[in-house]
C-alpha cells in the first residue's frame, strides 16, 4: 500500500492482513499517532479485496500495555501575522474538552466494529487498560494462557472509555475486575468469557492463523454478513451506545480527587511514582477465577489449593 506507517507494520498475505502494533520499546503505548495509523490500517484491510481477515497482535513483550501517558504537546496554529485569526484547539480544560477528547480517539478504533472484515486479536504478555480498549472492539480474541488483561487505571485514573467486557464476561465478573482493576491471566479470562480461547504461548500464532486459513475459504461477502449480523445484534443490547456513554463516563470519572491526586504525584514526582502510589498497595495486583483469593500480607494470591 502506498501509506509509509510509523507505529506499525501492516503485510497483507494468504487471503490476510496482519497489522502489527510496533512500539516495543514502550510495550505497544497507544499514541494517538498509533491509533490513527491503526484506524488507516484497518480501513486498508477492509477496502482490498483479497484480504478475508484481520490479524492485530504486537510486536515485543506485550499486545499493549495501555494509552501512552507520555503528556501530548498542546496543539496550536502556527504563529499568525496581523490580526489573522488563531485556532486554539482544545486541552483538557473542561468536562466537555475531555469528553470530547475521548470520543475522538474512540472514533479511531470503533473501525474494529464498523469494519466489514473480522477482525481476531491475537494477544500476548501484557493486554491491559487501553490494550484491552482495542482487543475486546476485535471479533474474537485469542490469548495466551500467560497473558495479562485487566484495566488497573480503574484504581485512580477514571473509567472505562470502552467497553465490551459485560457483553463478554457478564456482569458480575465485569464488576469485579472494574471495581478492584485487577487482572486476570489469558487461561482465566477463556474460563470467564472475557477471550475466546487461551492456548500455550507457543501455539498461539499458528492458533490464530489456522483460524485464519479458515475464515480465507469462504467469501468475503458472506464474511460480512455474518460479522455484520452479530454486530448488528450486540448494537440491539446496546452495544454501540454504552461505548458513546463510556467516554462521557470516562470524562466525569476524571474528576475524582483520586484522578486529580494522580496527576499531580504524576506531575511532581514522576509517572514511575504516581503508578507505583496508584498499584503498590494492590499486591500483585490479580484475580482469582476458581479458588478462594487467599492473599499474603502483601496482597499477593497465596498459591491454591495449598501445598500439603
Amino acid at each position: 500500500m502506498a501509506t509509509e506507517f510509523r507505529t506499525l507494520i501492516f503485510e497483507v498475505e494468504k487471503g490476510r492482513a496482519r497489522i502489527t502494533l510496533n512500539r516495543p520499546e514502550k510495550l505497544n503505548a497507544l499514541s494517538q499517532e498509533l491509533q490513527t495509523e491503526l484506524n488507516a490500517a484497518l480501513w486498508e484491510a477492509d477496502n482490498d479485496v483479497n484480504v478475508h481477515a484481520v490479524i492485530l497482535r504486537g510486536a515485543g513483550r506485550a499486545f499493549s500495555a495501555g494509552y501512552d501517558l507520555t503528556p501530548l504537546a498542546r496543539r496550536n496554529a502556527p504563529d499568525a501575522a496581523d490580526d489573522a485569526y488563531t485556532a486554539v484547539y482544545r486541552g483538557g480544560r473542561t468536562f466537555d474538552d475531555d469528553a470530547w477528547n475521548l470520543e475522538k480517539s474512540q472514533r479511531l478504533r470503533m473501525a474494529i466494529f464498523d469494519m466489514h472484515k473480522p477482525v481476531i486479536a491475537q494477544v500476548h504478555g501484557f493486554c491491559l487498560a487501553g490494550g484491552t480498549d482495542v482487543a475486546f472492539l476485535c471479533d474474537i480474541v485469542i490469548a495466551a494462557e500467560d497473558a495479562t488483561i485487566g484495566f488497573p487505571p480503574a484504581r485512580a485514573m477514571g473509567a472505562l472509555p470502552n467497553n465490551m467486557w459485560i457483553y463478554n464476561c457478564g456482569p458480575q465478573w465485569a464488576k469485579r475486575l472494574f471495581l478492584t482493576g485487577d487482572s486476570v491471566s489469558g487461561a482465566e479470562a477463556a474460563k470467564i468469557g472475557l477471550v475466546l480461547k487461551a492456548v500455550p504461548p507457543e501455539y498461539l500464532s499458528q492458533e490464530v492463523e489456522a483460524l485464519v486459513d479458515r475464515m480465507v475459504m469462504i467469501d468475503t461477502d458472506l464474511l460480512s454478513a455474518n460479522k455484520r449480523i452479530v454486530n448488528l445484534q450486540l448494537e440491539l443490547m446496546g452495544a454501540r451506545t454504552i461505548q458513546r456513554m463510556a467516554a462521557e463516563n470516562d470524562a466525569r470519572a476524571h474528576l475524582a480527587p483520586s484522578v486529580r491526586e494522580f496527576g499531580r504525584l504524576a506531575g511532581e514526582q514522576g509517572l514511575k511514582a504516581a503508578l507505583h502510589w496508584r498499584d503498590a498497595k494492590f499486591g500483585d495486583g490479580k484475580a482469582r477465577v476458581e479458588g478462594p483469593e487467599i492473599r499474603d500480607e502483601n496482597g499477593r494470591l497465596l498459591p491454591w489449593p495449598p501445598a500439603r
